[in-house]
This record gives structure tokens, sequence and C-alpha cells, in this order.
């Protein structure tokens, strides 16, 4: 019962928001979020160069137009076969100080990319920072 009680109270902190860090002026706080897009399309070739320039033009710019950062990688992943898929991707960055105002926007630009290039997923990470001009 120990140990039952002890997995749970694990699982629950590890679910818990970091405390938002202590920043010394000019530095605010804020988050920052990276999105990483897998290229790959279902039914075979890449998601292009134009295409991708075509998604951040339409939907990212629209919703941080102050500013973001994209950046070129590579990525892989486990299938629930075993089968590891290597892949080229695109890592989205933006830091935002209002966050909880910005994660409609966030949750609307991975949708719209797996829907428009039929991918299953967008990973994302977001993190407490300091951040400033």
């Amino acid at each position: 019962m120990k140990r039952v009680l002890l997995l749970l109270v694990l699982a629950v902190g590890a679910c818990a928001q970091p405390a938002p860090p202590v920043c010394t002026a000019p530095l605010k706080a804020a988050v920052a979020i990276d999105l990483y897009f897998g290229r790959d399309k279902p039914g075979g070739g890449e998601v292009t160069d134009a295409e991708w320039g075509a998604f951040v033009a339409e939907v990212v710019t629209s919703r941080f137009p102050d500013g973001l950062s994209v950046f070129d990688s590579s990525g892989q992943y486990r299938e629930p076969n075993g089968r590891i898929v290597r892949e080229r991707s695109k890592r989205l960055a933006v830091v935002v100080f209002d966050a909880p105002a910005h994660k409609a926007k966030v949750i609307q630009i991975v949708e719209a990319y797996k829907q428009r290039f039929g991918q299953y997923s967008v990973f994302r990470v977001e993190q407490p920072v300091c951040a400033g001009l």
C-alpha cells in the first residue's frame, strides 16, 4: 500500500507546473514554447519548403506577429510496432509573456498542421524562462 501511495504521489508531482522563475529587471517571467513538426507525409513525400513557408505565413505569423524563430532539425520516434522512424523536421520557437492567453493559439497551430499535412502529432515543449530585449 505504501508503494502505491508513493507511486501516486510521484505521478502527480511529475505533472505539476514548475514555479515561475524569479527574474531580475529588465527580464520578465515568460514561457518558451517549442513545437516540433515532422515533415514526412503519411502517403509518401515530405512537406516542402514552399508548403512550410505558406503554413508559417498563413497560420503561424497571424497568431504570433511579434516574433518567432524556425530551425531546421531532424528527429526520430518509435512506432507502436517498435520500428524507429527518422525524419527531417522543423522546430518553431516562440516566447510569450502571457502564456494562458496564447495556449489556444498554440493548439490552433498544432491542429492546423496535423490537418493540412495528415500528421498524427506535433511534439510540444513549454518551459518557464526569464526573457527580455
